[in-house]
């Protein structure tokens, strides 16, 4: 049997990085899933195909994270379609780095709203049926800069820090009826948002980690496998960071 066998995920900003190897991971493991990203384009099909090949059942939905009508409408039709929900992974983020003497009101809101009131919506619409069923894992998509900060981005680690304290409050209010919230916190990955830096400071990133190395999406997937499955049954209000061992 497969480890996650007979679950159903939904997993936020699925189409690609981070999310998009959960999903994979979920559905080589057994689990249904269920993915959202802005639009429902080619890639949201694509991985729906590579998903099911899997065995699974897929569905990728177009839905605004950072909106509390489109989650509540997304959980809603997630049950509709596969019964339950199991597994939620908040994954919705951005980035809009810059100094804080140069950051708009704009990027600010902007930032704080996709990353964090988008987890607030998501898990709020999902716990519902959770509780009811007595059982779910909820995992946050936090970051390392949510733990030691990060010049040029003030807001994306306020947004992750803040995924921290959310994390081990929501924990502490539903671990009674067995629903389970943790945090992974990243560190440096390969994704197409870190594809964009210049190749001397991805060079210079690695020289600071012990390992040596960038992370792989696939490596904040392994976590979250753990964190999904029925091994970390007794595991709530964490937050692990796949860092390669960051000093941060």
């Amino acid at each position: 049997m497969k480890i996650l066998e007979g679950k159903t995920a939904l997993v936020t900003g699925g189409s690609r990085g981070i999310g998009k190897a959960i999903a994979i991971a979920f559905a080589e493991t057994g689990a249904n899933v269920a993915f959202s990203d802005l639009a429902y384009d080619d890639q949201t099909k694509d991985l729906e195909k590579e998903l099911a090949s899997y065995g699974v059942k897929a569905k990728g939905y177009a839905s605004d994270a950072s909106s509390f009508a489109d989650s509540e409408h997304l959980v809603k039709e997630v049950v509709n379609e596969f019964g339950s929900i199991d597994i939620l992974v908040n994954n919705a983020g951005i980035t809009r780095d810059t100094l804080i003497m140069r950051m708009t009101e704009e990027m600010w809101d902007d930032v704080l709203r996709i990353n964090l009131k988008s987890a607030f919506n998501l898990t709020k619409a999902a716990q519902r049926y959770m509780l009811k069923q007595r059982q779910g894992s909820i995992i946050n998509m936090s970051s390392v800069v949510g733990i030691g900060g990060n010049a040029g981005q003030a807001n994306y680690a306020a947004s992750k820090a803040g995924m921290i304290g959310f994390t081990k409050s929501v924990a502490q209010e539903i671990g009674a009826r067995n629903v389970r919230v943790n945090a992974i916190a990243p560190g440096f990955i390969e994704t197409e948002m870190t594809a964009r830096l210049p190749e001397d400071v991805k060079k210079q990133w690695a020289e600071q980690i012990p390992l040596k190395r960038a992370g792989q999406p696939e490596d904040v997937a392994n976590m979250a496998i753990f964190l999904a499955s029925d091994m970390s049954s007794y595991v709530t209000g964490q937050v692990f960071t796949v860092c390669g061992g960051m000093n941060k």
